[in-house]
Order: structure tokens, then sequence, then C-alpha cells
């Protein structure tokens, strides 16, 4: 059953739709209106070769999206769920037309129909896999590529425009180190009056994080290391406070490894520790240097592409100290220990579960920017409607405050600026995300805890000699402790 925001939005969505002043207004007012029951829109965005079809691929579970340079990685590309697998090309002008692919060679192959890259809007993959039950993934060009129109492309899918809405509601952005380009991108995609800098429709990706740590066993741990620090980062913190380090790689490699890869990488953990440990110093000596070893060196490049030195390195380690035993083991660890586990509970925490407020944010934004270009008759009193549905809403008032506490609006102790960005919902959706308490807390407990904390913030909230910023954070943070106390006595 639609919640009263979906439905408030909805309904002034089909008011402007009937006031529109074109056929492409219309189109753009009925498109937002279809996305409040659509599946979240979650982009994949990063610079090039930060490992984002890698990572599309292993949140999908099979390999899907090409990962060299062709021709349909320069193209935004969807993947949403279907009862049956279906490509359609969405050309720049004209509709979608449905194409033929092959997938003989791993990845899909598209044929265009004649069609070159530069003239597909996007490539609208339908596949049938319970893992886009509740997303739909888009995978995009590289940002601060070589060719400034990949870059525009991505720019053009993700920010909104005058006539355009932004096609995601929400982004994964894949960093390597922080530069000027990554602050751009996410600034830009959180660029209108409903989020305005906040960071609750995006999370970052330290991604290839097994590279970051130079393929070190201790890697991952460096690489988790270095996402700590950018979460400290003051200029990061603002945009996407939540970031994971993962191996896309070791991800995909986990969640597809073959029989006959698991018997190679048993052989090497069984065969002479020195010999090994000598032909694993570097990528090229254990792909190509000769050895007496049951394992080809066919069979090593292979192992070495499937999931790189620092994945056949833990893969024989793992096999060998006995923690993986059997293909199943492997497979378990290798997804763990990739960071894919820990990402995809932060999908679930940060977008799944909050779809209805980043959709709804969508939708007002699509509208907002129909009535800016004029597309509507009445635009002062659908301005007005939206602006009153935007105000009374309590996920958005949360939005505004804690964009008030990043940007240093609100005058608090540190310790209370970080209870009360949990509060708000900057790490979670959840009770005991945002009480700061373990995902298995008892429902007797977490009623105990926003009772206590209620309190304490209501205190605040009627000080006589609390700032009036200060007062009406603690009011909203009074607001969303007592709906959490309701949700959990249900």
């Amino acid at each position: 059953m639609p919640d009263p925001l979906t439905t408030a939005i909805a309904d002034l969505l089909r008011t402007a739709e009937g006031d529109a002043t074109s056929a492409s207004s219309a189109e753009t007012l009925a498109g937002a209106r279809r996305r409040l029951d659509e599946p979240l829109r979650v982009a994949i965005a990063g610079k090039v070769k930060a490992g984002k079809s890698t990572l599309l691929n292993a949140l999908l579970g099979e390999t899907l999206a090409a990962t060299d340079a062709g021709e349909c990685t320069r193209i935004i590309t969807w993947y949403r769920r279907a009862e049956r697998p279906e490509v359609l090309v969405q050309p720049r002008t004209g509709p979608a037309r449905a194409r033929p692919f092959d997938r003989s060679g791993g990845a899909l192959e598209v044929d265009l129909g004649g069609l070159a890259a530069a003239d597909v809007d996007h490539l609208d993959i339908g596949w049938p896999t319970h893992r886009l039950a509740d997303l739909t993934l888009i995978d995009t060009p590289g940002i601060a590529s070589l060719s400034t129109d990949l870059s525009a492309e991505t720019y053009r899918a993700l920010a909104p425009d005058d006539d355009r809405p932004a096609q995601a509601d929400a982004v994964l952005y894949l960093l390597r180190h922080a530069h000027a380009s990554d602050v751009r991108f996410l600034e830009s995609f959180q660029d209108d009056d409903l989020a305005h800098g906040t960071s609750i429709n995006a999370v970052g990706v330290l991604g290839r994080a097994d590279e970051i740590g130079s393929c070190t066993p201790d890697a991952l741990e460096v690489a988790r290391r270095v996402g700590e620090r950018y979460q400290h980062d003051p200029r990061l913190r603002r945009l996407c406070p939540v970031i994971v380090p993962v191996s896309g790689l070791l991800g995909l490699a986990g969640e597809t490894l073959r029989e006959p890869e698991h018997r190679a990488l048993r052989e090497l953990a069984e065969a002479p520790v020195g010999e090994v440990t000598s032909l694993l110093l570097t990528a090229d000596r254990f792909a190509h240097r000769p050895s007496s070893l049951p394992v080809t060196e066919t069979d090593r490049e292979h192992l070495l592409e499937r999931l790189g030195l620092f994945g056949v390195r833990l893969a024989v380690d793992l096999i060998r100290t006995g923690r993986a035993r059997s293909a199943t083991d492997l497979k378990a660890e290798l997804i763990t220990r990739s960071g894919l586990s820990q990402l995809r509970g932060v999908l679930l925490v940060q977008f799944t579960r909050r779809a209805r407020i980043l959709k709804a944010r969508s939708a007002l934004a699509a509208l907002g920017g129909v009535l800016a270009a004029g597309g509507v008759r009445a635009t002062d009193a659908l301005r007005a409607r939206s602006e009153e549905v935007a105000t009374q809403a309590h996920e958005f008032i949360e939005v505004r405050v804690l964009n008030q506490l990043r940007s240093g609006e609100l005058e608090v102790s540190e310790e209370r600026a970080v209870e009360l960005e949990r509060l708000l919902g900057a790490l979670g959706h959840d009770a005991a995300t945002r009480l700061g308490v373990p995902a298995d807390t008892t429902p007797e407990e977490l009623r105990r805890l926003c009772t206590e904390a209620s309190a304490r913030w209501r205190r605040l909230a009627q000080h006589p000699m609390s700032d009036r910023g200060v007062q009406v954070a603690a009011a909203v943070a009074t607001r969303s402790l007592e709906g959490m106390l309701a949700e959990v006595k249900r």
C-alpha cells in the first residue's frame, strides 16, 4: 500500500501532467510518476579503470558487463530484472529497439544495429536474477576520461538538467584517491534544492582495494584504514560519509568460481611451498615462468585474470591452512574478504530501506525541473504545493538538518553531533543503526534506548539556553526517535 508521501507526490505529478504545455513535459512528469513504483535506480560511477563494471558483475553474481575497452563500455547501460533475457537499444532520437546479443565469450556483446556508440542514449538490459529485484543498476562511462564526451555522458545521465531529470536515485561512487574531480562529480549529482550537498543518496566504494595495499597479505586491511581516513575528510564526509573498501575482482571470483579453477588452486596449495611462493612474487612470474608444478602456464594466466595476484595468494593460503576445505568454503571466504558482503549490507541499509524517500526526492526534483523550464501552466500553485510536500515530510526535514550539521551551521559538541548525525539516518535507516547498537539488539532494548534518547533530546529542544537552530534540530531528532519507537512496537 502506498505511503502518504508517495501518494501526495504522485497526485502532484498527475495534476502537473494534466497542465503540461508540451508532450515532452507531460512525458517527463509521467515518467517521474512511474519511477515511484519502480525499483530504486542506483548508478555505479567513478573514474576510468576504477573497476565499475567488475563491481557491477560482482553485485549481480555473474559476468554481464564487459570490462574491456569495447564499444559498449562507452554507453550508459541499465541492468533491470526481467522474466527473460532481453536487450533494448535506446537511440538519442526515436523509439527503443530490441537487439540480438551474444554471450559466448562471457560478457554480453550487443549488436547495435549499425548505430555508433555516440548515437545511443543508453542500453536497457533485462535479466532474470533476484539480485535486481529491488535495484536497477546503471553502469556509466568513466569521468575524467581522456574523451571529454564520455565524461559528459556520465554527468548528463546522473546530474539533473533543465529539461531532463537525473536518471539515478542514488550512486555508488568508486574512489582510488580523493581527487578534486571526485568531489566535483558528487557535488553535481547532489546539486538540487532537495538534497543540496547531503549524502543520503551516495555511498563511496574504495575500489580495487587489493591493489591499494600493493597485493600484500594485509592489503584489504590497508584499504580499510585508507577508507576510514577518507571518511574523516570533511570534503568527502559531507558528500558520502560511508566508504566501503571492496575488491570487485575477488568478489566476482568468489561468486563465479568454477570447479577446474578450485582444482588448480588446490594443486598450488599442495605443491612445495618454496616453489609456489617464488612464483607468486610477481604477476609476470606467476603467469609466464616455467615450472615443474602441475598447473600449466595457461591455467596460471587464467587464474591471474580471474582472481588477480592478491586473490591467488589468498586462495592458496586459505586452502593450505585448512580455512577453505571445499570449493563452497573458498567461494564464501573470497566473497566475505573482498568486502562484497559488507557492501551489500550497506546497500540494504543506505539505499533499499530508504528507497521511498530517495525516489520521492527524484520525483520532486523532476517536477522542479519542468516547472523551472515553464513546462506547466499554473506554475506558482504547483511550486507552492511541491514546497509544502517537501517541507512537511519528516524525511526531508531530516535531510535539511543533516546538511546544516555538516556545513557547521549547528553549534553542538562533537559527541552530540555524532549522535545527531546517526539519529537522523546518515549511516542507515533502521532503528539499530540510528541508535548505534548491533543489528541483533532485542526490540525491548531498542524501545528502552529510544525512550531514553527521546527524553534527552526533548530536554535539549526545550532548554531556554539552547540556540534556536539547535532547538529545531533536537526537536527533529525527537520526532525521529518517536517514529522509531512506534516502528519497534509493531
